[in-house]
C-alpha cells in the first residue's frame, strides 16, 4: 500500500465512512488498524516463535469483521473498503461458535 503521506486524511475519512455504513447496515462487527507487522506464534508447549513470516509482499494493515448472510455480501462490502482505503482485501469466513 503506497499512499502518500498527504493522502492518508482522506484515505481515513473514507475508510471511517464505509466503517459508518456498515454500522448502518448494521453489519459491522468490529474492526481496526494493525500497530505493526510484527507478529508472534505461541506454541502448544507455551514457546514463542517470531513470525509467520508470509512468502508475500503484501502489508496487512487492518482488519474489518461483518456479519453478512453470504459471501457475496462480504465481497461487496471488501469492495467498498478496498475502495476506500486504495488497498486489496482479503477475504475469510469465521466460524460461528454457538458457545462463545
Amino acid at each position: 500500500m503506497n499512499i502518500a503521506p498527504d493522502e492518508l486524511g482522506d484515505v481515513s475519512d473514507a475508510a471511517h465512512e464505509v466503517v459508518r455504513c456498515a454500522q448502518d447496515a448494521g453489519v459491522w462487527i468490529f474492526g481496526g488498524g494493525l500497530h505493526s507487522q510484527r507478529a508472534t506464534i505461541v506454541t502448544i508447549d507455551g514457546h514463542l516463535i517470531d513470525g509467520p513470516y508470509p512468502e508475500t509482499k503484501a502489508v496487512v494493515g487492518g482488519f474489518s469483521i461483518v456479519d453478512v448472510p453470504s459471501r457475496e455480501a462480504a465481497l461487496e462490502w471488501a469492495a467498498k473498503f478496498a475502495a476506500a482505503c486504495r488497498c486489496a482485501q482479503e477475504v475469510r469466513e469465521i466460524m460461528f461458535d454457538p458457545l462463545a
